[in-house]
């Protein structure tokens, strides 16, 4: 009886030494899909030059830069579309220098908006107008 009772107890013993030596966490297999993120979890990286371009472009070339014929300060303008065409071909350089220094009708925005705030403009025209 004594024999079984120390056989017992050690075995009891090393299955407690056992289950103190693993490790605390759990870990958990996920075999299906991964979860989409919520647009609301999702940050909008063009939010600033969005609001940039609603504020100062969208009244000429359109809340989705397709500009067209405009009447702006009682002058008719064709408006360039910033989807299609000539727009697609210019280099990022030709635009900040459009905005900046304005000309064929549209206004110079060197003293309205900062360097930065025009890179992004671009961004903004290339990701949201272009598909680039």
């Amino acid at each position: 009886m004594r024999a079984f009772t120390y056989t017992l107890l050690i075995v009891a013993i090393s299955l407690f030494a056992l289950a103190c030596g693993k490790p605390d966490t759990i870990t958990v297999t996920h075999n299906g899909p991964t979860p989409a993120l919520s647009p609301a979890s999702t940050p909008d990286e063009f939010a600033i030059a969005r609001a940039t371009f609603k504020k100062n472009c969208s009244e000429c070339h359109g809340e989705n830069g397709t500009g067209g014929l405009k009447t702006v300060d009682g002058k008719k303008l064709k408006i360039p579309n910033l989807r299609e065409g000539h727009a697609l071909h210019h280099p990022d350089d030709d635009f900040i220098k459009q905005i900046t220094k304005g000309g064929d009708g549209m206004p110079a925005f060197k003293d309205k908006l900062t360097p930065e705030q025009m890179t992004d403009l671009v961004k903004f025209i290339r990701h949201e107008f272009q598909g680039k």
